[in-house]
């Protein structure tokens, strides 16, 4: 095989983000991502520090959202957003730009946001991924978010939420990989629901998946690793 179980795992953040997610299925997610040794649980932010603790002393990390999904709060609720997940023991933060700027073309507001949401997480020693929403982009946008994006030292771009009108394609994930500079990491969310899905971005490059499938797809690589 090209692959180990490790290699797939590593790829993956467990998405426990739906709304309807009661404290039982958080609780009984972040256990099931500890039995599948995932690279992180994505939580709910109300939920992360009890899901640091269940993750305390494994290499799951602990994660959630700021700006989540629309991007259109203020700068300055992100930051406050951060600041709290970042005290509660969040290791990764999934961040989404203000999609109204980005569209509206004020790069010197997405810059300093982006910017701003960088520099206080790297001040913690964690990793922060930011989210495009490619499905509402066109290709120069995207294009300029990477530019932005490498220039701050975001540590992954991603493409989606997973609640917009679309998720992950191939040639967006293209498109990220090319136009970031090799130090910045790329994420696909929505829309890898099986093995082969996650075959398919690993092999252009991607190196974090989020997925809700993560039964399904770790599952199948064992049975295939035997």
């Amino acid at each position: 095989m090209e692959y180990t179980y490790a290699d797939i795992s590593k790829m993956i953040d467990h998405s426990l983000l739906k709304p309807t997610l009661a404290a039982d299925d958080l609780e009984a997610g972040c256990k099931l991502a500890l039995d599948y040794d995932v690279a992180s649980v994505c939580i709910l932010p109300y939920y992360l520090k009890r899901c640091s603790e269940i993750l305390q002393g494994s290499t799951v990390k602990a994660s959630t959202t700021v700006g989540f999904p629309h991007g259109g709060h203020s700068t300055s609720v992100k930051v406050v957003e951060a600041q709290r997940a970042l005290d509660d023991g969040g290791e990764e933060l999934d961040m989404v730009v203000n999609i109204s700027k980005v569209l509206s073309g004020d790069w010197d507001y997405v810059r300093s946001e982006i910017g701003d949401l960088v520099d206080l997480t790297h001040g913690y020693q964690q990793k922060i991924k930011v989210i495009f929403e490619n499905c509402y982009l066109n290709n120069e946008q995207k294009i300029l978010l990477c530019e932005i994006c490498g220039e701050l030292d975001a540590d992954w771009v991603k493409t989606s939420t997973g609640y917009g009108t679309g998720g992950a394609t191939l040639d967006d994930l293209q498109l990220m990989r090319k136009h970031s500079p090799e130090h910045v990491q790329v994420k696909a969310a929505g829309g890898v629901r099986d093995l082969d899905g996650l075959l398919a971005v690993r092999a252009i490059g991607v190196t974090r998946v989020g997925a809700s499938a993560t039964t399904v797809i770790l599952d199948e690589c064992r049975r295939r690793l035997g």
